[in-house]
């Protein structure tokens, strides 16, 4: 198990040693906080709209699962892992070393609520992402079967069953909230297990 002081710096907490198992951490607040591992039907969505988004984005940008990304949260360090982030060739960082963090906000982030989680709680989340400079952030709740997403500029949208979803970073855009739950094979109905 790793041992963790109360309040680390960015860096230490980069030098940290990798955590038992699977376990991702996340750094909050001056803190490595444990990201719950997702279950069935977040891997799942998670892995649909990875398909999907590559597809869109192809020789336009790259799309990255569980990739760790360096922002600022209320002029903090902080150094959050999305399910996806999502970077346009114009953005990527030229000094981008390969095993490390990306270090600028990216186009896009997209956020599962996981069990335990509340839309409110990544609503939150999504102002945070926006205020560090991220474009566009998407929050999927596969039990409402919708997306959400955030702007910078403009009050967010939710968008469900076949209405296209609206996102100019992505030319053609023919997605709707429902063929990513088909895709995933998520039914219409979550039962609690």
């Amino acid at each position: 198990m790793v041992q963790i002081k109360n309040q680390l710096t960015l860096q230490e907490f980069i030098q940290l040693p990798p955590g038992d198992g699977d376990m991702i951490y996340e750094f909050i607040d001056g803190k490595a906080v444990a990201k719950m591992p997702p279950k069935k039907f977040h891997s799942k969505l998670t892995r649909a709209l990875l398909y999907l988004i590559d597809e869109l984005c192809k020789g336009k940008g790259e799309v990255y699962p569980e990739l760790a990304v360096k922002l600022t949260k209320k002029r903090k360090d902080w150094m959050p892992v999305p399910e996806l982030l999502y970077l346009t060739a114009e953005r990527f960082p030229e000094d981008w070393e390969e095993d490390v963090a990306c270090s600028v906000p990216p186009n896009l982030v997209i956020e599962i609520i996981s069990l335990g989680q509340t839309f409110g709680q990544l609503m939150a989340e999504a102002r945070d992402y926006l205020d560090a400079g991220v474009l566009r952030v998407w929050v999927v709740d596969s039990k409402a079967r919708s997306i959400t997403i955030f702007y910078p500029d403009a009050p967010p949208q939710t968008f469900m069953g076949d209405t296209l979803l609206i996102y100019s970073l992505f030319e053609g855009l023919e997605l709707t909230a429902e063929q990513v739950f088909n895709k995933a094979g998520i039914p219409t109905i979550i039962s609690p297990n």
